[in-house]
């Protein structure tokens, strides 16, 4: 009898998870019917969301409920719905840079109201109670930046909770005795799967409730939940997942929800490459949740072991946006053989609704356990430095129609224009734009300077490096954004 109820459990939990398999992969495929088109880029603000919400508001399946006010006085709002006994707490950009959930939980609200997959959301929803709040941090949102208004780190604040934002947090998790806490989340793009040079695509964490990192079934279950997304992940960005690091912060929210007896599972986004906008970690953020929730709804994550939790690599932080591998330079009259790693930091617009990059040194010298979204293999390169054309022009628009690469092939860098625009820090041509009393600087490569330099093999120059930004001159293929303007 015994051996017979094993393998009717067996079968049941085999049928499980392929259904929980063909879900997911549907899911993936089918994202683009689902996805809110009016949020395009990370950049979103609160105004973005408030038409999207009082969409919700008109729908009866949906309880759409203020909450509490930010700082500012901007509204935050639960979007719930679902009528089953388990509860799933999901918050996003309690960080007001970390936009990427924001998004996808819109989706998941297409996806939740559409026509499709009506047997999953069935189950989902009977199973199920979801409990949604978006945009914790709308006043950091506004103007890009991790901190609220008060200028505190909101996830720093579970104990003091001086913010009103982290007071609401602590309330609704409380008043929902929540089962599940999905704490979203985005991180560095430079985090790499520890020794690998695949990046950190999605972090995952269940924290630690104390000291000792010790499991209880509560962290437990988060763990079950992570190692299931993982498995779904693994398929469209393979090796691309990481683990954050689990010491206990007796400060942070998701430790101490943990502590309270939500299973809590943390998601931070990275990095993709040529994805600057993380339009696709939002899919893999989209897929990620709808299959934990699922596997939530239907307790296949019970059968799970947590043995393959510590199998996930750890993040480590040794990516660049360029590493320029083995390339000559010659300082004093003497040969040295380097390694450069560059990175393009982001400047915001004055309204923090764009940016435009500034390319920096990050680093110099034996760099063999770093690695680079984009890497160039410099043997036998040497490093060039960069020269000011000597004709100036009046005004930006009468460089229109010079052939900007051939000027790079002979060495110019800098263009002198005589009217600079006086708004504008940055051009979206590969050569920087200078006044007419401009001088080329010195080469010289040390962390921290602008990263504007040529490459030469064989007396010819084949590459340019413009503003951290790597070209190649004999087919012009590049993912160059912008130059500088120097005033």
């Amino acid at each position: 009898m015994k051996l017979l109820f094993t393998s009717v459990t067996m079968l049941f939990f085999s049928i499980i998870f392929s259904q929980n398999d063909d879900f997911t992969s549907n899911l993936y495929k089918t994202y683009d019917s689902f996805k809110e088109e009016s949020l395009t880029h990370r950049r979103i603000k609160y105004k973005d969301l408030q038409p999207l919400i009082s969409k919700l508001k008109k729908e009866s399946k949906y309880t759409v409920k203020k909450v509490g006010e930010s700082i500012e006085g901007k509204d935050l709002n639960l979007i719930s719905i679902g009528t089953g006994k388990t509860t799933v707490f999901l918050w996003s950009q309690m960080h007001g840079d970390e936009p990427t959930a924001t998004q996808a939980i819109f989706d998941i609200f297409n996806f939740i109201d559409s026509d499709d997959f009506f047997d999953e959301k069935k189950e989902l929803l009977s199973n199920l109670t979801l409990h949604f709040l978006p945009m914790l941090n709308p006043d950091g949102a506004e103007i890009y930046t991790r901190r609220n208004a008060l200028g505190i780190d909101i996830n720093r604040d579970a104990l003091r909770l001086q913010s009103p934002e982290g007071r609401v947090l602590k309330k609704v998790r409380d008043s929902l005795d929540a089962d599940f806490g999905f704490n979203l989340h985005d991180q560095s793009i430079y985090y790499n799967a520890e020794r690998t040079d695949k990046t950190a695509t999605i972090s995952y964490l269940a924290p630690a409730y104390n000291y000792e990192k010790d499991i209880n079934e509560v962290r437990a279950n988060a763990m079950k939940i992570i190692v299931f997304m993982n498995t779904v992940i693994q398929k469209y960005a393979p090796g691309q997942v990481g683990r954050y690091n689990d010491d206990f912060e007796p400060r942070a929210f998701g430790d101490n929800i943990q502590k309270w007896g939500t299973s809590a599972i943390l998601i931070e986004s990275g990095g993709y490459k040529n994805d600057v906008e993380k339009q696709e970690i939002r899919k893999l953020n989209y897929v990620s949740i709808l299959a934990a929730i699922y596997t939530i709804a239907n307790g296949s994550y019970n059968d799970i072991s947590i043995e393959d939790y510590e199998k996930i690599p750890q993040n480590d932080r040794k990516l660049l946006d360029l590493k320029i591998k083995g390339v000559t330079y010659n300082l004093l009259g003497k040969d040295y053989i380097i390694d450069i790693g560059i990175n393009r930091a982001e400047v915001d617009n004055e309204d923090y609704s764009s940016f435009y990059n500034v390319g920096r040194v990050a680093d110099q010298g034996d760099l063999s356990t770093f690695f680079g979204y984009e890497t160039l293999d410099a043997e036998n390169y040497s490093i060039e430095a960069g020269k000011v054309y000597p004709e100036v022009f009046k005004a930006i628009k009468d460089i229109e129609d010079l052939d900007i690469y051939k000027l790079l092939k002979d060495g110019y860098t800098y263009l002198k224009v005589e009217n600079l625009p006086k708004d504008s820090r940055f051009v979206n041509k590969p050569i920087h734009l200078v006044n007419s009393a401009f001088k080329a600087p010195e080469l010289k490569i040390k962390v921290g300077v602008n990263a504007t330099f040529l490459l030469k093999k064989d007396a010819e120059i084949k590459y340019a490096v413009i503003n951290g930004f790597l070209i190649n001159l004999d087919d012009s293929e590049t993912n160059f954004k912008n130059a500088l303007i120097y005033k």
